[in-house]
């Protein structure tokens, strides 16, 4: 079942896919190196996956399959071990009779159909599929979480009862405990959880997890795992195993199927044992960029031109779990390179990055923000990030840093951008010397995305309008989003908010029927030009400081997620959710 470099080039040829010169230069290219013409096609990106995988299809004579929304029964999947599904990449995705139906990527694997045929005793159809629908297929190995959770607590029932304090190693050793804390985290990283909550109870263990900043109930386990599974956790942590009185923090890392995923660990006394919150941090993720995080337009020119400048603040605000750690941590991937010295304060420490010098504060020991920034700025940085500055001290310090020849970053909570300007002046800063450092301000909130696969498309009703014209400005609003060169297109100046297209959250198979995948950042992007330099001298209040901002062009949050609720990234029921105060 090989399909040679020439008679792929004829097909592609008499189907008049490609140009005749490229295909050329391809196939010269494939049979020059030793390659496949399909492997320096998609290199070249002139033939997408799909699209090469339907040829191959076509001229081997079998069908082509896309698994990529299908739901495979767990009874037909399993019947390739995992294992060989992964290593070989072939999947059993149907079944009718006496047939076997696999999908595979390498048309030319006979020995691995072969043995496959051997080992079911089925008659094997084989279609072609792509790499993505392969990867989407094999994620539906993994069993349910009550179905797992279920088959390993009956199987060892016997085993769990209350134990005494010297047997808690032991139980944190044994393979039940194992097994359920690996499922509950092989779980947690499928679903793409942040955190992992097992709360214990009166009279049973809640384990909740939350997706995209929602929590949501995933297992509750008898009460007589609850003593294993701290003790497990405490162990993979090096924590304290006989401590049940006071707090303890610890993390420990795991590498699973080429991830690698840090736990952040925090064990908290309450009346019914101890409340355990991991937070899942993944180490392998791909560098984030801030387009993909959700800006884009002015405020992305804004930060790409300030970041660049040798020195002053770039100050990130907004609640916690709003993303200003991630956003800091992108700006910092931004300027990571091998001429400048990059150095950080942080409380914890939450990803490793290479090439940058991080400091865990550590206040028992005095190791505090201040403390630790005055002590950084022996060390010739470049650029200084401070974790946040909570304090009178650590924000005097991070000015003086920014006026001598530093670009430092940092994070506040407050509300706004403008908010963080008058906030900085309360904590005692010199309003000329705010005025002076501060580079530019990014407010930001995180909402969910859409799913795109079941998403559905409406537009405002009369009573909708009302209940929006009763709690924003919409009028306002409007006006300022049809100049805004981001939406162009979604609206046009005479258009009204009856007119316009919304999308709705349904729910399918692809979300988990919430509707929702993913997050993505709301922003505003405050820049200090020398109007609102002006402003801060003179002590304007923050709502003087925003209309100013607004009326050179900054987009609020507000705004902001009304253009993305328009381009059917996000609903307007997330807007509501998240900008509410």
């Amino acid at each position: 079942m090989r399909i040679g470099n020439e008679q792929l080039k004829n097909f592609i040829s008499d189907s008049e896919i490609i140009g005749s010169k490229e295909l050329e230069e391809s196939f010269q290219e494939a049979e020059a190196g030793g390659k496949k013409l399909g492997d320096v096609l998609l290199e070249k990106k002139l033939i997408d996956e799909i699209q090469l995988r339907k040829l191959y299809a076509y001229i081997l004579g079998v069908p082509f399959v896309d698994l990529a929304k299908e739901t495979i029964p767990h009874e037909i999947i399993q019947l390739v071990p995992e294992p060989i599904a992964k290593k070989y990449r072939i999947v059993a995705f149907s079944k009718n009779g006496n047939e076997l139906r696999l999908a595979m990527v390498n048309p030319e694997d006979i020995q691995t159909v072969d043995f496959i045929k051997k080992k079911t005793g089925f008659k094997i159809v084989i279609c072609l599929t792509t790499e993505e629908s392969i990867e989407t297929a094999l994620r539906q190995y993994s069993k349910s979480l009550k179905a797992e959770f279920g088959d390993i607590i009956s199987k060892n029932s016997s085993e769990f009862s209350e134990e005494t304090e010297e047997d808690l190693e032991k139980i944190a050793q044994g393979l039940p405990i194992i097994r359920i804390v690996d499922t509950l985290i092989k779980h947690a990283i499928l679903q793409s959880a942040s955190d992992i909550h097992i709360e214990p109870d009166e009279k049973e263990v809640r384990v909740r997890y939350r997706i995209d900043g929602i929590l949501h109930e995933a297992m509750t386990l008898p009460k007589q795992v609850r003593d294993g599974i701290i003790a497990r956790i405490k162990v993979l942590s090096n924590l304290k195993l006989d401590e049940h009185r006071v707090p303890q923090d610890g993390r420990f890392k795991i590498e699973k199927d080429g991830l690698k995923i840090s736990f952040r660990v925090s064990i908290l006394p309450i009346f019914d044992g101890e409340k355990i919150v991991m937070r899942l941090l993944n180490e392998s993720s791909k560098g984030l960029t801030l387009e993909s995080m959700g800006m884009s337009g002015r405020g992305l020119e804004i930060i790409h031109r300030d970041i660049k400048r040798p020195n002053g603040m770039i100050l990130v605000t907004g609640p916690t779990g709003s993303g200003k750690t991630t956003t800091l941590y992108t700006v910092m991937d931004i300027l990571n390179v091998p001429e400048v010295n990059i150095s950080t304060v942080e409380d914890p420490v939450e990803y490793r990055m290479s090439r940058i010098n991080q400091t865990q504060i550590y206040p028992k020991v005095g190791l505090t923000f201040a403390a630790g920034l005055r002590s950084l700025l022996r060390q010739d940085p470049d650029i200084i990030m401070v974790g946040e500055i909570r304090d009178k001290e650590t924000m005097e310090m991070a000015i003086h840093a920014a006026m001598t020849g530093h670009l430092v970053l940092s994070t506040l909570h407050t509300n706004s951008a403008a908010g963080t300007l008058p906030r900085l002046i309360d904590m005692g800063a010199e309003p000329f010397l705010v005025a002076s450092t501060v580079n530019v301000i990014i407010a930001q909130r995180l909402v969910r995305k859409l799913c795109p696969d079941c998403r559905k498309e409406y537009k405002l009703s009369d009573k909708e309008l009302k209940t929006l014209k009763d709690n924003y400005a919409m009028d306002e609003i409007l006006g300022v989003i049809v100049k805004d060169p981001d939406v162009k297109g979604n609206v046009k100046a005479a258009e009204k908010w009856q007119d316009i297209k919304f999308f709705k959250a349904v729910g399918c198979e692809r979300c988990s029927d919430e509707g929702y995948r993913g997050r993505v950042g709301i922003f505003e992007v405050l820049e200090v030009d020398d109007e609102i330099q002006k402003a801060i001298s003179q002590k304007e209040t923050a709502e003087d400081i925003e209309e100013r901002a607004r009326k050179n062009g900054m987009l609020t949050m507000l705004e902001d997620g009304f253009v993305k609720a328009m381009q059917g990234v996000t609903s307007l029921e997330e807007i509501m959710r998240v900008t509410k105060e």
